[in-house]
């Protein structure tokens, strides 16, 4: 079966089609490939503050018809800011690329940027800021991350500061976007009922004059580690723990990925199965992979009773430490099916293919074969994992964040002692 075909225009915009036949629906995702990592102190949280601007006027419309024109035609417009990528993403029904293609190009060059929307959304962001410090399991993953990443883009939360973003004018906030959305960086992604002859098209009219330089590669990142515990009246308390772990290009990254399912990807997973059937200590309790470039980290949240916080924490660190020992075929097997499912289940939405083939150009300059990436998956076994658990846990560094009632505190410390021995 034939992939995703990839294009360049004589700009360096790059440009993905991923026809599906028979589909009535159209899938169109620009990314770029810039977002908050990219960010120093002082900027902190304007590609957010940006994404947020320029759906208040672009292209000659307001921001009310932005929306309007698109969901006249039975559309949906939507954008989302990460550490490393902004994307801005139409799903229309299969007429509706011409029209989706011209809104967010307007959107990524040519937004209005009027001095008081942007006073306006400062104070909507303000609110977003506020809503997510009120919010535990929110702000509880903000402390891990500014742990485990301490005085980097990585350990700053993506909605930046009140201080920070006040900083920002038009015509500062005009020069990051000519930066942030630089043709080299964009990606134009469309999956579904497209046609590429059309999309090609479509890119070279709609994003064939973007110019600019972009912003530089972003410093290499390194895992700090660290404790922020925080005393709140509340009924349960959240624990996150973090770990070190290896980036999105790294030969060990399917086994990390294998590692989060059995650890706690699921209710067959390690943690489920101990901490929430056999001794309850839990209702929620998941663990997870985040990856980056460069670095990555293997992740674990819970939300419990106080008073089972540091019991919880111990039978953690207990389970991670277990991995050490080459898993059974069984296990491995189930872990690999659940990824695999996932991966495959979630190319049955062509908003999630397009944005997919979009993350994949950005990072290897190509599209990946599904088909060849699962062949990947199959090759891990109980030794690799096994390797890449001695090697998260060698540093003897981890993020510990808990934020609940002031019994729960403890457990982080009983964390770090029940994982390292210290």
């Amino acid at each position: 079966m034939t992939g995703p075909r990839v294009h360049r225009l004589a700009n360096g915009v790059r440009v993905v089609c991923d026809p599906l036949p028979g589909w009535q629906t159209v899938a169109l995702s620009v990314v770029a490939g810039r977002g908050a990592r990219f960010e120093d102190a002082a900027h902190s949280g304007w590609s957010h503050l940006l994404e947020h601007m320029v759906f208040k006027g672009a292209g000659g419309r307001s921001a009310k018809q932005i929306v309007e024109v698109i969901e006249a035609e039975g559309g949906h417009i939507n954008a989302a800011t990460g550490y490393e990528r902004t994307s801005f993403q139409v799903r229309a029904l299969k007429h509706g690329l011409d029209l989706g293609s011209s809104v967010i190009s307007d959107l990524v060059l040519r937004p209005t940027m009027d001095a008081a929307d942007l006073a306006r959304e400062k104070q909507v962001v303000g609110q977003e800021i506020a809503e997510a410090a009120d919010t535990p399991d929110d702000l509880v993953f903000e402390l891990a991350q500014a742990a485990a990443f301490a005085g980097q883009p990585l350990g700053r939360p993506i909605l930046g500061t009140v201080q920070s973003i006040k900083a920002a004018t038009p015509q500062t906030l005009g020069a990051w976007r000519s930066a942030l959305y630089a043709p080299e960086t964009l990606v134009v992604s469309a999956a579904g009922a497209v046609d590429e002859d059309e999309l090609l098209r479509l890119a070279e009219r709609d994003f064939g004059a973007a110019a600019g330089e972009g912003l530089a590669a972003a410093e290499p990142a390194a895992f700090a580690g660290g404790t922020s515990t925080v005393a709140k009246r509340l009924e349960q308390a959240n624990l996150v723990f973090l770990l070190p772990a290896v980036g999105v290009k790294d030969p060990d990254y399917f086994a990390l990925r294998l590692l989060a399912e059995i650890l706690g990807g699921g209710m067959a997973s390690r943690l489920f199965q101990e901490a929430r059937e056999a001794r309850g200590l839990a209702y929620a309790i998941d663990a997870y992979s985040e990856t980056y470039a460069d670095t990555g980290i293997l992740g674990v949240f819970a939300g419990c009773d106080a008073k089972d916080a540091g019991e919880l924490a111990e039978v953690t660190a207990q389970q991670i430490r277990l991995l050490a020992d080459p898993v059974g075929d069984v296990e491995l097997s189930r872990g690999k099916a659940q990824l695999k499912g996932s991966m495959f289940m979630g190319r049955e939405s062509a908003l999630a293919r397009a944005e997919q083939a979009a993350g994949q150009v950005l990072l290897f300059g190509e599209t990946l074969d599904p088909e060849a990436v699962a062949a990947e998956v199959d090759t891990v076994t109980p030794g690799q994992i096994a390797d890449l658990v001695a090697k998260i846990l060698a540093p003897a560094r981890s993020a510990t964040a808990i934020l609940g009632p002031k019994a729960s505190l403890p457990a982080a410390e009983r964390f770090e002692q029940a994982l390292f021995g210290v």
